[in-house]
């Protein structure tokens, strides 16, 4: 990641500086199993408290990725699992204002478990399934508050709707 802060001019002609985020785009994947989805846990430091979401991330020293590679690898390293169909629903801006950080979602089916593998700053997660009912209590109750995991259940939901019945 990297902070900049950059001189601009407004509309009215008035100057400023504009502080900005840079970070590696990411990808979010919900493993779906019928009625139920895969999430992970972990400590975040800056809210000091550890939050259940869906498994995301981005590539290692921000390298270039294929955004559906980078969903598969994410997927198998932080729960072990493996999709057999992979689907691109939506995209995300982390926070358009602050950040130039995009993400784009992908929904996992077809799913087989397997062992996960970790990166060493992920040795704290833990991953567990949850019904999708469950899941949305958890959202009502606060107990799931990541910004990009709501809104991805959003698109989630926008797809299925969009499906033909």
């Amino acid at each position: 990641m990297t902070v900049r802060e950059d001189a601009v001019r407004r509309p009215d002609g008035t100057e400023g500086i504009y502080g900005v985020v840079d970070k590696p785009d990411y990808a979010l994947v919900i493993p779906l199993d019928g009625e139920r989805v895969h999430l992970v846990e972990q400590f975040r430091y800056p809210l000091s408290m550890r939050r259940w979401e869906f498994p995301q991330g981005t590539a290692p020293d921000r390298a270039d990725s294929d955004p559906a590679e980078l969903a598969a690898r994410e997927l198998r390293e932080e729960t072990g699992l493996r999709a057999g169909s992979l689907t691109e629903i939506g995209q995300l801006d982390v926070a358009p204002g602050l950040s130039s950080q995009r993400g784009r979602v992908f929904l996992a089916t077809e799913l087989t478990e397997g062992e996960h593998e970790r990166e060493h700053t992920e040795q704290d997660m833990t991953s567990a399934w949850f019904p999708r009912g469950e899941f949305e209590a958890m959202i009502a109750r606060g107990e799931i508050t990541d910004a990009q995991s709501v809104a991805a259940y959003t698109l989630l939901l926008l797809h299925e709707h969009a499906q033909p019945i």
